[in-house]
């Protein structure tokens, strides 16, 4: 099956919206892939203001959270795998989801030289 957290973050992000609260995202800042401005991240996270009005071109897909928003009236396209998310919330009243750390998956492994063709052996 596929993985649950892109579709919990949907939810609950559509969930604050429609309640007419501010969403925000925690995340994991050093996380491989994580676009964010550097400066404002604080202990290896950042919280982000996610809510419509403070974002445009706001994507959640299945694999990368994607944005443009404006950090210190400087535009910024911003990048966050979706296993960087820690949680979504509510900045009113922290109403939300959190969710457990994941490691970063390893690369794919590379084919081998000459082309990636399984090599036999021949046991008697």
């Amino acid at each position: 099956m596929t993985p649950n957290r892109p579709y919990l973050i949907r939810a609950v992000y559509e969930w604050i919206c429609d309640n007419g609260l501010t969403t925000h995202l925690l995340v994991d800042a050093e996380y491989p892939g994580v676009h964010v401005p550097r400066e404002f991240i604080n202990n290896g996270q950042i919280v982000l203001n996610v809510a419509p009005a403070a974002v445009q071109q706001f994507v959640a897909g299945n694999d990368l959270i994607s944005f443009s928003a404006r950090f210190s009236g400087r535009p910024m396209q911003i990048e966050i795998p979706v296993n960087a998310v820690l949680a979504v919330f509510a900045r009113e009243n922290g109403e939300g989801m959190a969710f457990e750390p994941t490691p970063p998956s390893d690369p794919e492994p590379t084919p081998e030289p000459d082309g990636g063709r399984p090599a036999l052996k021949v046991v008697k």
